[in-house]
């Protein structure tokens, strides 16, 4: 997927002026980029237009005009981008009752490690990669960065809507699948074949 340049970027009036437009798109968008596995997680698979959204919020929010702090604001988001033969998502552990965030967040200790969240499509699984640093031995984040890498035949899969295709996690007590709609395999689709 091409990284996003200083040049996709608008300026925070400009932004702006077309913010309400903007947003109700990329609401739409993450609607059809949004599953829920389980009660308690929800993945949300980024593309360019999603991650410069989060751009545009960002310097919007924290008001950045300097081009190297909005350079460092690319560099964060552009690393999320999926590469070659990859979908890429936000994974959030849905914390309902404030009071309860360490108990529930404890649950899911280890859930970065090993292979407990996959795409399963044509007989073939995809475990999610995590991105390092959002956890410890002790801690563990509500938001995580997971990276997927189906096969060739689990892309065929995708786009066969007669085939079943899923979104699997397996972590201790936590036992969750949910089928993949079409809606969300066509986007998939569509960022696998940006390369």
């Amino acid at each position: 997927m091409q990284v996003i340049t200083p040049q996709d970027v608008l300026s925070i009036e400009e932004y702006e002026r077309l913010r309400e437009a903007y947003r109700a798109k990329i609401i739409e968008l993450k609607r059809r980029r949004r599953i829920a596995v389980g009660p308690l997680i929800t993945l949300v698979f980024e593309n360019r237009e999603t991650l410069k959204f989060q751009i545009q919020e960002m310097i919007r929010v924290e008001r950045i005009v300097d081009t190297t702090k909005v350079q460092d604001e690319l560099d964060v988001y552009n690393a999320l981008l999926p590469t070659t033969d990859e979908l890429s998502a936000t994974l959030l552990i849905e914390i309902t009752d404030e009071a309860k965030t360490k108990e529930c967040l404890d649950r899911f200790m280890g859930l970065d490690h090993g292979q407990k969240i996959a795409i399963v499509a044509g007989g073939e699984r995809a475990f999610g990669i995590f991105e390092s640093g959002h956890s410890h031995d002790t801690k563990i984040s509500a938001v995580h960065f997971i990276r997927f890498r189906p096969t060739a035949g689990m892309r065929m899969a995708f786009a066969d809507l007669r085939q079943p295709v899923l979104l699997t996690v397996d972590h201790g007590e936590y036992h969750a699948q949910t089928t993949v709609p079409g809606s969300m395999r066509e986007e998939w689709l569509a960022d696998l074949a940006e390369f």
